[in-house]
């Protein structure tokens, strides 16, 4: 039998993208365990910055060092490319960012130094892998892309492309934004305004965000319109957004923690269509009571089972 015959039935798997870094680094490494073969030598990665990329990167592959990341970058790693034999060394696996390289290399010492690794069986990971890929001339062994979901792909001559995927998570990495920053306002008045201690944990959902209480919250549809009022308020005065540090992030003029600083929108004013569904759910299989956020989308009565229908666009 063909070693890669279970390979080959792989079309796509796609995962919700979380928005905590943490969560991020765990879910690569679950991606990792299941998805990487020992023999994948090329990786190919797209998404829009500030999706997560380098996160879940982290998590595919521990310890690796990136050419850069949040914190900036590694020259040394950056111009290794003009030296594709020698500074290889021992080296096993290699970290490119297509838009930071190009803008110090030149494509074709690009495309020479990624040949040269693989025909010395170095494992590479490529992001931003759409914009080499119309010069390599050759597809990754795997891609993942990342927006709203991450999609992972096992390429055939069939393919898909690397810009198949990229045209899918680029046009829904805004939802997983909004959401985010929708979340983070809902919960600065929830904490600031309504003096309410930190009793939920947060978790992810298509186009939206889920507060999970262990116990019921004693609160009526009419408290939760006003709630969803206050934060449309916060969402039109179009208040700046920014990054402080790994931890923190400002909205106005308020600091608030975050679990993942830089997935978010530049403003306020750029969360579309927020509402908050008016009624506490009960999840029994986990036990838990839920707040859910939506943004996006259309207006109406959006049912709970309705939001991971295969079907949605």
């Amino acid at each position: 039998m063909n070693k890669f015959f279970m390979q080959e039935f792989l079309l796509y798997s796609v995962y919700l993208a979380p928005r905590g870094n943490d969560r991020l680094m765990i879910l690569g490494e679950q991606i990792s365990h299941r998805h990487l073969s020992i023999n994948d030598r090329l990786i190919g990665i797209v998404g829009d910055a500030g999706s997560g990329k380098s996160s879940l990167i982290k998590g595919m592959f521990p310890g690796l060092e990136l050419s850069n990341d949040d914190h900036g970058m590694s020259p040394g790693k950056i111009m290794q490319i003009r030296d594709p034999i020698g500074s290889m060394g021992d080296a096993a696996t290699f970290h490119m960012d297509m838009r930071f390289q190009t803008a110090f290399t030149q494509m074709h010492e690009i495309v020479t130094f990624v040949r040269t690794a693989l025909a010395k069986h170095r494992r590479l990971i490529i992001e931003h892998f759409d914009l080499l890929y119309p010069y390599l001339d050759m597809n990754a062994e795997i891609l993942v892309g990342i927006g709203e979901e991450i999609i992972i792909a096992r390429p055939t001559v069939f393919g898909p492309t690397p810009k198949d995927i990229y045209d899918i998570v680029y046009p829904s990495a805004k939802y997983r934004k909004m959401a985010h920053t929708a979340e983070d306002i809902t919960m600065l008045v929830v904490m600031k305004e309504y003096g309410m201690p930190r009793t939920w944990e947060t978790t992810d959902v298509r186009k939206g965000f889920v507060m999970a209480f262990p116990n019921p919250p004693n609160v009526s549809p009419a408290e939760l319109a006003a709630l969803e009022n206050r934060v449309k308020e916060i969402i039109t005065a179009n208040l700046p957004v920014s990054y402080l540090n790994d931890e923190y992030i400002k909205i106005g003029e308020d600091n608030i923690k975050c679990a993942g600083p830089r997935i978010h929108v530049k403003s306020t004013g750029e969360v579309e269509n927020f509402r908050l569904m008016k009624e506490i759910t009960h999840d029994p299989m986990r036990g838990e009571y839920l707040l859910v956020g939506l943004v996006g989308g259309q207006s109406g009565d959006l049912q709970l089972k309705d939001i991971n229908k295969l079907n949605m666009v």
